[in-house]
């Protein structure tokens, strides 16, 4: 699609809508997002053209999709609550608007609608028999989705593995390895040493989807990849480069205590569904993304070291602290290279 698209964006204020959302307008595209109360978030995210709604209103959504090409799917309930309740309303209005207006529905899926028997190297069409019950949901996300396809429409679901980047807002990384807004004083690390991990670059993501977007005379009218990012192939490359990025290769790394979790999960419902991905760090789960690359050819990857600082940084993990000089440099000059 040419610069002179337009799209809509919902969850335009979270980690995938935001960065999608930026980097439409940095390419010309025209951007239109969904909040109901646009007032107060119009200044975080300038050059929008925000309209008040909700996600879960289809009359809403069916308005603000008004001529555009794209829908952008990006949206989620805070943390883990009200999934069941809320999600399936969601995509629906979303299916509904784009059969309405012919625009493709795009949607950043996730790694947690697999479960243990789906293997430990994950295609596009390996089983989803998730074991937990937002597992399920986003199976029954994606399955509406393809009716869409089925049904005439078009749509385009790009899976990945963890979030994390500069304003990737709730992720295990800025949540569970690091806390966000605080000096790093030690990693938690939520797996065990040679047990792989499937990240994803949000930046890098962002710039595959508006790749894909761009081939869209080329896309089926139900296109699904794999994006590849990074994969910790022991389970410990991650916590290496913090160490590298703060240039302190004495920082603590103190295992997640599950029994904890699964303890605090009695009372909490957030706690609950985290225990419940617990295997997901059991073993290693590995999209390769060469439907993808086959696709492409190039697939947007930055350097993890870099990809490491500048979310550090925009986490507002590092007050006080120097970079080493490599995370000096990463920060400060060259961009993204393709895988």
């Amino acid at each position: 699609m040419s610069g002179s698209a337009t799209a809509l964006v919902l969850g335009a204020t979270g980690g995938i809508g935001g960065e999608a959302a930026r980097l439409m307008l940095a390419r010309g595209w025209r951007v239109r997002a969904l909040h109901r109360h646009p007032e107060k978030v119009a200044s975080t995210l300038q050059g929008l053209d925000w309209r008040r709604g909700d996600a879960l209103d289809a009359g809403s959504v069916l308005s603000a999709a008004d001529g555009v090409d794209v829908i952008l799917h990006g949206v989620n309930p805070p943390g883990y609550r009200r999934w069941a309740e809320l999600v399936l309303p969601m995509i629906d209005a979303s299916v509904a608007a784009a059969r309405a207006t012919g625009a493709r529905l795009v949607l950043p899926g996730t790694i947690y609608n697999f479960g243990p028997d789906a293997g430990t190297m994950l295609m596009e069409e390996a089983p989803q028999n998730p074991v937990t019950e937002k597992g399920r949901i986003r199976v029954a996300l994606e399955d509406r989705i393809r009716l869409l396809a089925d049904g005439g429409g078009r749509a385009l679901i790009l899976r990945a593995g963890d979030f994390f980047g500069p304003r990737a807002g709730n992720s295990w990384f800025a949540q569970g390895m690091v806390q966000a807004e605080w000096p790093i004083r030690a990693i938690t690390l939520p797996g065990r040493p040679g047990i792989g991990h499937q990240w994803a670059y949000l930046p890098d993501l962002a710039e595959t989807m508006m790749a894909l977007l761009d081939r869209e005379a080329d896309l089926p009218s139900f296109a699904r990849f794999h994006f590849a990012g990074h994969w910790d192939a022991d389970g410990m490359g991650m916590a290496e480069a913090i160490r590298r990025v703060t240039g302190r290769p004495d920082l603590p790394v103190k295992r997640l205590n599950w029994p904890l979790v699964r303890l605090a999960g009695l009372v909490m419902p957030m706690m609950r569904e985290i225990a419940g991905m617990r295997y997901l760090w059991q073993q290693p789960l590995r999209m390769p993304g060469e439907r993808l690359s086959a696709f492409l050819g190039d697939v947007p990857h930055t350097d993890l070291d870099r990809a490491v600082a500048e979310t550090l940084a925009g986490l507002g993990c590092l007050p006080g602290q120097e970079l080493s000089a490599g995370g000096r440099h990463l920060l400060s000059g060259g961009g993204r290279s393709p895988a």
